[in-house]
């Protein structure tokens, strides 16, 4: 029997799971994120209650959960930035290697994807590490594609990173074909 897959929006009271889903994406993927275990380990558990609480009421940023049969197995950021254009991302993406066969990192992607949709988003970008080529091929099966911009990687500034886009079909575009 395979297993089933849901996805929600963080909660305000989930801080606790988002430390655990973080640092085990950490533990798992260190090359991965824009921070490091020892930064998630080291942080005070308010800051994790204080970003879930945020995360599940903000317009502009939110983080969803996948759980597998009930138990929390990924994690996906989504924002708006502040610049004029107000681009869209989604960010940090991490499903438990146990589960990844089932698809739950489309899950993630489709689901922070359709709240940034609904926030007026038309384009939702990923910012990519280069050395981070299962990533890469995971998005561009998604339909994402490079914008042709690229820089280096804050905390490891001998790597670089690409920014893909992949652009919204809303329904009222989709009905039209």
């Amino acid at each position: 029997m395979i297993p089933s897959l849901t996805v929600r929006r963080i909660t305000a009271s989930q801080g606790a799971v988002f430390r655990e889903l973080r640092t085990a994406s950490l533990r798992e993927a260190p090359y991965a994120f824009g921070e490091t275990l020892e930064d998630a380990l080291s942080a005070d558990s308010t800051t994790f209650d204080a970003t879930a609480a945020r995360h599940a009421f903000s317009a502009t940023e939110a983080s969803f959960i996948l759980y597998t049969e009930g138990h929390p197995a990924g994690l996906i950021g989504a924002y708006c930035d502040d610049s004029a254009a107000r681009r869209a991302f989604v960010r940090e993406l991490w499903v438990a290697p146990a589960v990844r066969h089932l698809r739950g990192g489309v899950l993630l992607v489709d689901t922070a994807g359709e709240w940034l949709a609904r926030g007026g988003a038309h384009e939702i970008y990923a910012w990519i590490a280069d050395a981070n080529r299962n990533a890469m091929r995971f998005y561009e099966a998604l339909g994402f594609g490079p914008t042709g911009e690229h820089r280096r990687i804050e905390r490891v500034p001998e790597q670089g990173e690409t920014l893909l886009v992949r652009h919204v079909r809303h329904a009222s575009s989709a009905s039209g074909r």
